[in-house]
């Protein structure tokens, strides 16, 4: 209704035949004045009724639309508390007050439409769902993702797509709450009748369709969960303070690798499905099987298991902390907390026997912070910037891995040394796994310039979710294939009888890869000339080559700080 004119405020309309001047009469048609405005006024009604469904709309979709945890369009047959609760409020409170508790409402059910979009990019990446408390520490690895498809233009894009949806959302929820406001009889009898029967339906557990509860909790469900994450930190800490190597001396670890260099080589998304899905596995188990065939002639051999990493998709250093630390780390709350703990890491207990620990991590690009920097501890820590490489970038932004392997021998030289550990990061299997650098002569490597630039144009990582899952499997069997191969090149080129390769993936790769899965294993392999060592962890019943056996154990990530330090101690 629009505001009242002076003339109406006291009772006269201004034209009046009392108070018109015959003078002023207009020339045209009597009719032409009352048209305009009752066109106007029908066009405002209907806008007013387009925008009223169209906000309705939204919070349908915000309140019943399919999400991963349902997903499957039988989310609209549920009643969703988060729409009681709200309308409730607002026919709840004073009229002076309905307009500010509908924005605030609508703001925070804006809010919520965010964090169930980042939902959604958790399903497709980490195939679970998003923590509220405990994974923050993830959204500065996805503005990097975004950054290096998009450049920071995509993240300004991103930023301000979030505001658009609160604002959307709030004003969607302000005009349909004001709408009830009008109609409030009406619309507390139905809210009593809905209440009544979400109360009924959550008290028998009701469900009209098999896994889909009527009685819709979604944000409760959520808030609920920050209950239980906070209480996970008590938990974690109890196991940092369970070490049972924490005050073991150096001279009575890893004596039975004294001189031995060790490398712990950790391939990005290298997991069980490259191993067994039928489009992916000729490719991998080719080029491992060649590659076992051709180390033997070199006269190495190798044992082969499988690891249940923490995480999926992503979040690779929760995979490494956990496999150095012997601590479950599956968020980022258990990684800050790890990292400002004294728990003996496995490098750090290298150190302590006497050897010179050295990471190379190429996936590294901005300065490690502390404290985490600290409780690694390595000697030497040489991240993308410190890696001296001048030539092209591939897939994500990526260094070669061949070239990362190569300045392992600035460190293994025949010079007087001390033996090293290192931990070498190998990112060119990364998504968007296109394009993949070529294998060269390791005498050739140089500094890198020598790369061609790709000719194949990078894929934006989030392509990786939209293009053909045929062309996504391919790519990805492609780069592994280059990635584990320039590890079996690197093995015959500078191998050598006090060599010691541990060779594992960090996690699945993202569910357009496995598909729709559980399964969380990655390969481990333990590669060497001295059969010693192996026969040190014969009682593992890992297989023989680099393909474990589809009967192989399959151990917790944070077992094998623990066994691998039983075996060789």
């Amino acid at each position: 209704m629009s505001a009242p004119t002076s003339g109406e405020m006291d009772g006269s309309r201004p034209d009046s035949p009392a108070t018109a001047d015959p003078a002023a009469a207009p020339t045209a048609s009597p009719v032409a004045p009352s048209v305009a405005p009752a066109a106007v006024g029908r066009a405002r009604r209907v806008l007013g009724r387009v925008a009223s469904v169209l906000a309705g709309l939204v919070v349908l979709v915000l309140l019943l639309g399919p999400d991963p945890e349902h997903g499957t369009p039988a989310a609209l047959l549920r009643i969703p508390v988060e729409g009681l609760l709200s309308l409730g409020l607002v026919l709840a409170v004073p009229s002076r007050w309905r307009r500010m508790v509908a924005l605030f409402v609508g703001v925070v059910l804006g809010l919520w439409a965010v964090l169930r979009l980042v939902d959604v990019g958790f399903h497709m990446v980490l195939s679970r769902p998003f923590d509220p408390v405990l994974d923050w520490g993830f959204l500065s690895s996805g503005v990097t993702v975004v950054r290096k498809s998009m450049g920071w233009l995509g993240v300004v894009a991103a930023v301000l797509a979030a505001l658009a949806v609160v604002a959307v959302v709030a004003w969607s929820v302000r005009r349909l709450g004001l709408i009830a406001a009008r109609h409030r009889r009406r619309c507390g009898r139905a809210l009593s009748v809905l209440g009544a029967a979400w109360l009924l339906c959550a008290a028998t557990g009701a469900q009209l369709v098999p896994g889909v509860p009527v009685a819709g909790r979604d944000l409760v469900d959520q808030l609920g969960q920050v209950t239980v994450s906070l209480r996970d930190a008590a938990a974690y800490q109890q196991q940092l303070a369970d070490d049972p190597y924490r005050d073991t001396p150096g001279n009575a670890l890893l004596t039975a690798l004294r001189g031995k260099d060790v490398v712990i080589v950790l391939v990005e998304s290298y997991g069980r499905v490259a191993l067994e899905h039928p489009a992916i596995a000729p490719t991998v188990t080719g080029v491992l099987t060649t590659g076992a065939d051709r180390l033997a002639t070199a006269g190495f051999s190798a044992r082969s298991g499988f690891l249940t990493s923490p995480t999926v998709g992503g979040g690779s250093w929760l995979a490494y902390a956990t496999l150095l630390s012997g601590t479950w780390v599956n968020n980022h709350q258990r990684y800050q907390a790890l990292g400002a703990s004294d728990r003996l890491r496995l490098t750090g207990a290298f150190q302590r026997a006497g050897w010179h620990t050295v990471a190379l991590m190429p996936g590294v690009t901005f300065p490690w912070p502390e404290p985490e920097r600290s409780y690694y501890g390595f000697h030497e820590i040489h991240a993308f910037n410190d890696l001296g490489y001048r030539g092209p970038l591939f897939s994500f932004d990526s260094i070669p891995d061949q070239y990362v392997l190569s300045l392992l021998e600035r460190y293994r030289s025949p010079a007087p040394r001390p033996p090293v550990m290192a931990v070498v990061t190998l990112i060119s299997s990364h998504a968007p796994w296109a394009p993949v650098p070529p294998l060269v002569d390791w005498d050739g490597i140089g500094d890198g310039s020598g790369y061609a630039a790709p000719s194949q144009e990078r894929q934006p990582a989030e392509i990786v979710l939209q293009r053909d899952p045929a062309r996504v499997r391919a790519d990805y069997a492609r780069s592994l294939e280059y990635s584990l191969g320039a590890v079996i090149s690197y093995i015959e080129t500078y191998g050598d009888d006090n060599l010691v390769l541990v060779v594992l993936g960090d996690h699945q790769p993202v569910p357009a890869v496995t598909g729709p899965t559980t399964n969380r294993d990655v390969p481990i392999s333990v590669v060497t000339r001295d059969k010693t060592v192996l026969e040190r962890i014969d009682d593992w019943g890992w297989a023989e080559g680099l393909v474990p056996s589809e009967r192989a154990p399959v151990w917790p990530m944070d077992e094998f700080r623990n066994r691998f330090l039983a075996a060789f101690a």
